[in-house]
């Protein structure tokens, strides 16, 4: 008796194990199956971040607001209307604006100040939706792909840099809301997978985190749509149910100032496409 319920637990063993290795195997052919589709679409022919980055280049000659002004004075840190390189050393402190911006922050301080543009209904379609284009998107796509094949820069040399470095770091291990998540959950560990995707390691330098950074904004094909990091923290956000945060808001720009500096030394590749 004793024997036949031995043996029948061996079995039951045999066929959990077999079972999770099946199932590992299968993770590791999808993901296999996902890296080729990548490579298949990775193709700036294929890319339909391209029509965001041609309306991008339209909106920033564009004039309107009440000063009739386009954004070509806007200093994104590298000089009045210089492009090249600026989205790779955001966020950083601004002296007019005495904050530390991100791009999309600096966009919207940029519209009022120099455009005199009220950027209420800009930020009512913040994300873009079929059939609804967002000029923050467009912008980001165009602005970001001028730095691509450059490496981050985040030097960190203004007080209010390290301060907001230091606030990103704690609120990207911060644990809240009714599943009790923090970025670190998901992200500071090697190897790590939900399903079949893989989860960087956020909380070292290094490959993960650069090749990370270094992919936004990116058009999401699961979507349709361009996405940027605002949209992106904003989902995880959601995801681990806690209250979304304000677009633009200091707290974003920290905990992006802290990414963008884990990913020091990568290389810009954008705007990618992802699943």
């Amino acid at each position: 008796m004793h024997q036949r319920i031995f043996l029948s637990a061996l079995v039951a063993m045999g066929l959990l194990l077999g079972g999770i290795a099946g199932a590992l195997r299968a993770a590791d052919d999808a993901e296999e199956e996902i890296k080729r589709y990548r490579e298949m679409i990775d193709d700036p022919m294929a890319n339909p971040a391209y029509l965001n980055v041609d309306r991008g280049e339209s909106l920033w000659t564009l004039a309107r607001g009440q000063k009739n002004a386009s954004l070509e004075t806007c200093d994104l840190g590298k000089g009045p209307g210089v492009l090249e390189g600026a989205y790779a050393e955001l966020p950083r402190y601004f002296v007019d604006a005495d904050v530390v911006m991100d791009l999309e922050q600096r966009l919207l301080w940029c519209m009022e100040q120099v455009q005199g543009l009220d950027t209420k209904e800009i930020l009512s379609r913040k994300f873009g939706t079929p059939g609804t284009t967002s000029d923050l998107e467009d912008l980001v796509s165009y602005i970001a792909s001028e730095s691509s094949g450059m490496t981050f820069h985040i030097p960190l040399d203004d007080p209010q840099e390290r301060e907001a470095y230091a606030i990103g770091e704690a609120l990207f291990y911060r644990r809240g809301s009714l599943l009790d998540f923090s970025c670190a959950t998901c992200h500071s560990a090697d190897g790590a997978r939900i399903r079949t995707t893989q989860l960087p390691n956020l909380t070292k330098p290094g490959p993960s985190v650069r090749e990370t950074m270094g992919s936004w904004p990116t058009y999401r094909v699961s979507q349709s749509q361009t996405r940027t990091m605002q949209n992106r923290l904003w989902d995880c956000y959601r995801q681990m149910r806690m209250p979304p945060p304000e677009y633009g808001s200091a707290g974003l720009t920290a905990l992006m100032i802290y990414l963008a500096k884990q990913a020091d030394g990568g290389t810009l590749n954008v705007p990618s496409i992802k699943r």
